[in-house]
């Protein structure tokens, strides 16, 4: 039996499953979003599905895909429903749950429905455009045509459509529309913004277009946090379906964690953005910025700084790692000890850095989830430069002490980018007799580096080297010694003694 609409009602009600009640297929059309990927199906379209079985937005979603089907489409299989198997740790307790997400109301090629996508566009219950094109997405492309059918690119697609809705609603300053893009980059609300108004100058459209345009829609800068791996492993697919009862080719898992932070201080967005009442995992604030400072230093910032340490010890996944003690005194230490005190501030409390803390710990330990080490280590050196260095300063503005556990994590990160040139022309290193590929723009400077000197000479030349970091980290007091030595244990007596060095130092 596949899930539609039509088998709902023969899908028992079992432990852990949660169904759409009826009613949901009669509500509006509220909500345009382009991009059908697992991040946009298992958090916005999951905190509208919730709202939605709460009796609180009422709107389900018209999906823009950038192909054109290829045959019998899932999402017109299923009527829009798929299944999110949300999976993990909720403070220290295991969390498996199943839920029939039916806030799709149908999805739309671009390729072949243009048409039938700007007809959306009268559609006077429509509030809401969220995007997820990827970070190349928000892009000006000057060569494109606003009267394709359709534009190449994303920006344009969607000023032909604010512009048809312009037309055809005869420029009502209430049917403008909050407009999120959930693209990873900085301001990416500002940013698309910015672009629309641009691309309406260089297409000639009239000032009152332009002027409906800023003044009836709100763009907002917003930040998602949340692993949504996507399709289950075959096997685990296969075991969910037997249990609940029926196939499901849309299925996907996220973890527990979720987060949506929508930046906007209008009453107007806060009214139509109802949905954020379901689930506090939705914050919509005037500044957002504090989010994504925990976001970028404690769950990226940790993972750049316990990434090469991980490998080095043997560890392949994350969730191996946290189930090693040493390890993970050694993660908790890195995040409460040293990356929380340096980034407090005016927008982060303590408490703050804290509870977020704990729950990126969490989120390490979900067992559901192969978080592959090596796979982290992609473009190690600008995570490094970017998520670490800032922290590091921040670090020493506030105190002298040294932090040692940023000083093995670096060190670690400069014995995992020892490498050679193998047979197929890539950078590699070696661990155990077996090899491994660097895939990092830096890797044939570290590698030069590697060649001056002794160990002292070489991790003053990379520290020193503002062509990595944009500063001199040897300026910094004890730091460089500090990795120097932490280097030397790893390489003397491995990282598993360096690991518990530093331990040894903190009881002490």
């Amino acid at each position: 039996m596949i899930l539609s609409k039509q088998t709902l009602s023969s899908v028992q009600k079992t432990k852990g499953l949660d169904i759409p009640v009826e009613s949901v297929f009669s509500l509006p059309e509220k909500v345009l979003q382009f991009g059908t990927g697992v991040l946009l199906r298992g958090l916005p379209d999951y905190f509208i599905d919730k709202a939605n079985r709460q009796g609180i937005f009422n709107g389900r979603i018209v999906i823009v895909k950038s192909t054109a089907s290829g045959g019998a489409d899932a999402f017109d299989q299923q009527d829009g429903l798929y299944t999110l198997c949300v999976r993990g740790i909720e403070n220290g307790n295991t969390v498996e749950e199943n839920i029939v997400n039916s806030s799709v109301s149908r999805v739309l090629s671009a390729v072949s429905q243009w048409n039938e996508i700007l007809r959306c566009a009268s559609n006077p219950d429509l509030q809401v455009i969220i995007s997820n094109t990827t970070e190349v997405g928000i892009v000006l492309d000057l060569d494109d045509d606003l009267n394709a059918a359709p534009s190449r690119s994303f920006p344009v697609k969607l000023l032909a459509f604010l512009y048809k809705r312009y037309r055809t609603l005869n420029g009502d300053q209430e049917k403008g529309l909050v407009i999120i893009p959930t693209e990873l980059i900085p301001d990416n609300g500002e940013k698309l913004e910015a672009l629309i108004e641009e691309l309406a100058h260089r297409y000639n459209l009239e000032y009152a277009f332009i002027d409906w345009l800023e003044n009836a829609n709100f763009f907002c800068n917003s930040l998602v946090d949340r692993i949504v791996p996507g399709k289950l492993p075959a096997i685990m697919q296969s075991k969910v379906e037997k249990e609940l009862g029926y196939t499901d080719e849309l299925m996907i898992m996220s973890e527990v964690f979720r987060l949506w932070a929508i930046e906007s201080d209008k009453k107007k967005v806060q009214e139509i953005l109802s949905f954020s009442k379901a689930d506090a995992g939705v914050v919509i604030a005037p500044d957002i910025d504090k989010f994504g400072e925990l976001k970028l230093r404690l769950l990226n910032g940790s993972h750049t700084f316990t990434c090469a340490l991980a490998i080095l010890l043997g560890f392949t996944t994350v969730k191996q790692a946290m189930a090693d003690n040493d390890f993970m005194a050694f993660i908790t230490g890195l995040m409460l000890d040293e990356i929380v005190p340096a980034i407090v501030s005016e927008k982060v409390s303590r408490e703050e850095g804290l509870e977020f803390s704990a729950k990126v710990l969490d989120r390490y330990r979900n067992p559901f989830i192969e978080h592959q080490w090596l796979s982290i280590s992609l473009q190690y050196s600008s995570k490094m430069k970017m998520r670490n260095v800032p922290v590091l300063l921040k670090h020493y503005e506030k105190t002298d002490a040294v932090p040692q556990h940023m000083a093995l994590g670096f060190a670690a990160y400069l014995l995992f980018m020892e490498s050679v040139i193998n047979e197929r022309n890539e950078s590699a290193g070696e661990l155990a007799g077996k090899q491994y590929v660097i895939n990092d723009d830096r890797a044939a400077q570290l590698h030069e580096l590697w060649g001056i000197g002794g160990t002292d000479e070489f991790v003053k030349k990379v520290l020193e080297d503002k062509s990595l970091w944009e500063t001199d980290l040897t300026v910094l007091p004890g730091f460089s010694e500090a990795v120097t030595a932490s280097f030397k244990t790893i390489q003397k007596e491995g990282a598993l003694a360096a690991l518990k060095k530093i331990k040894a130092q903190k009881i002490v």
